[in-house]
């Protein structure tokens, strides 16, 4: 083959393979990403002085998101059947309630039977006994199973036409395709995009930290 023929070929091939459509970038926003959540506490002021003394206060360790920190704190849980889970990670800031929330497989070790609820519903909830180093507190009520939920920017909800308080379905991808249904949705100013789940569904699904779902729309309630 002569050069010249040689060289339009090429130059051929270069012009298609530059002039090929290449395919449309992803949004940003599109996915969501995944938050696994492990079992963790939030302690009111009074719980947080009796636990770990008068006045004390949380030592920052992470921050999660806005306003929200994992501490350096860890507290003892304890069941009816005087099962324990050690090193129990306290969240801040302080809230007006205590809330412990756990996953299904820890109920099956503390004996404790807590409903799947939104963050703060903690009425008519499941007991527990919480140790720290200072004095130890009997919760009344206050252990939930948390929901699905997905925690959004008011720019994402907006664009997708959603609003807080809403529930969607999400559909999993990869090795353990899935969906979840009914997920509840949260908005507000500090928060960063993200769908929190707890260990037990991130285990059934094959979910890690940072993966992303797909929101499919808002749920047939």
């Amino acid at each position: 083959m002569e050069l010249k023929t040689i060289e339009a070929v090429v130059n051929a091939a270069i012009s298609q393979y530059t002039n090929e459509k290449k395919p449309e970038p992803v949004p940003a926003n599109d996915g969501v990403k995944i938050g696994v959540s492990q079992r963790h506490i939030h302690l009111s002021r009074e719980d947080l002085d009796t636990l770990f003394g008068a006045g004390y206060e949380l030592t920052k360790k992470k921050t999660l998101m806005g306003r929200e920190f994992a501490s350096e704190e860890v507290v003892t849980l304890v069941g009816p059947s005087l099962k324990a889970i050690e090193n129990v990670r306290v969240l801040g800031p302080v809230r007006k309630q205590t809330q412990v929330e756990i996953s299904r497989t820890d109920t099956f070790v503390l004996k404790v039977s807590p409903p799947v609820r939104p963050s703060g519903e903690v009425a008519g909830s499941e007991r527990i006994v919480i140790v720290g180093p200072k004095g130890s507190v009997y919760l009344k009520e206050g252990v939930i199973i948390a929901n699905r939920h997905i925690h959004l920017t008011p720019e994402y909800a907006t664009g997708h036409n959603l609003e807080d308080g809403d529930y969607v379905d999400v559909l999993v991808e990869g090795v353990k395709p899935t969906k979840f249904y009914e997920v509840q949705i949260r908005v507000r100013d500090d928060f960063n995009t993200e769908m929190h789940i707890d260990t037990d569904d991130a285990n059934s699904a094959g979910l890690k930290n940072g993966d992303t779902v797909r929101i499919l729309g808002k749920s047939g309630r």
